[in-house]
C-alpha cells in the first residue's frame, strides 16, 4: 500500500501496526469476504474470538487488581458491564470503526456497518488483530485507554434499567417507557423514547434500537434524581 488507510485510526489509538494485513482482516466483514471470491479476505471472525478472550482476560485481571474487596458474583456483574454489546458499539462508534469496514454492497445498504452488534465485534476483532501485531502489553493499553475509564459510569448505564425499576417499586410508583419517535431509513433507524414515573416525564433516550434508547432514558433518569451507586 502507498498510503496507510488506516493511519488516522492509528494515531487515534496511539499505535502504528507493523503489519497492515492486521488491520485489513480485523475489518473484513464475512459477507465482503464472500462475496469477493477471487482474491477474497478472510474476513474478521477469528480476530473476533480471539479478542473476545483477550478482552475477558484483561478485564477480569483488572478488576481483580482493582477492586480487592468484591466478591466474585459482583466482580461478574461488573465485567459484565464492561464489555457488553452497548458499552462497546458505543466505543466503536467514538472510534468511528464502521467506516474501515469492508462489507458487501447489501450489509452496506442495510446498515451493516453501524449496527451494534456488528460495532461489538468489529472492538473485539480490533484487539485481536492489536495483540497479534504488537502483544499482549499494547493490548492491555488500548483497552486500559478506551474501556477500562469512568467505570462507575458504564456499570450505572448497564444497569440502568433495573436499578429505576427497584427504586420505582421502592417508593410504590409505575414506571413505564413510551416511544415517541422515529427517523431514518428502515436499515438505520433512529428510537426516541421517554420513561415516566407516575406518568410524569423523567427523561428521554435515543438508541439505534428501542431497547438502548430505553437504557439511556433510564440512566438519564436515574441522573435526574441523583440515584447512587450505592443505593
Amino acid at each position: 500500500m502507498t498510503e496507510r488507510r488506516y493511519e488516522k485510526l492509528e494515531q487515534t489509538i496511539g499505535y502504528q501496526f507493523q503489519n497492515e494485513k492486521h488491520l485489513e482482516i480485523a475489518f473484513t466483514h464475512k459477507s465482503y469476504a464472500n462475496e469477493n471470491v477471487i482474491g477474497a479476505k478472510e474476513s474478521y471472525e477469528r480476530y473476533e474470538f480471539l479478542g473476545d478472550a483477550i478482552l475477558e482476560f484483561i478485564v477480569s485481571e483488572f478488576l481483580f487488581e482493582h477492586y480487592a474487596s468484591l466478591p466474585e458474583g459482583k466482580l461478574t456483574k461488573l465485567r459484565a458491564s464492561l464489555v457488553c454489546e452497548f458499552t462497546l458499539s458505543k466505543i466503536s462508534r467514538e472510534l468511528m470503526l464502521g467506516s474501515y469496514g469492508l462489507f458487501s454492497k447489501g450489509e452496506k445498504i442495510t446498515g451493516g456497518n453501524n449496527r451494534d452488534s456488528i460495532l461489538c465485534d468489529m472492538f473485539e476483532s480490533l484487539l485481536g488483530a492489536i495483540y497479534l501485531d504488537g502483544g499482549l502489553a499494547v493490548a492491555k493499553k488500548f483497552v486500559y485507554e478506551f474501556l477500562l475509564t469512568d467505570i462507575e459510569h458504564k456499570q450505572l448505564f448497564y444497569d440502568s434499567k433495573s436499578m429505576l425499576q427497584e427504586y420505582a417499586q421502592k417508593h410504590d410508583k409505575k414506571l413505564s417507557y413510551e416511544l415517541i419517535g422515529e427517523s431514518g431509513p428502515e436499515h438505520n433507524k433512529s428510537f426516541y423514547v421517554e420513561v415516566l414515573l407516575d406518568g410524569k416525564s423523567l427523561a428521554r433516550g435515543e438508541g439505534h434500537s428501542r431497547k438502548s434508547a430505553e437504557q439511556l432514558a433510564a440512566y438519564h433518569a436515574l441522573k435526574s434524581i441523583n440515584y447512587q451507586l450505592e443505593n
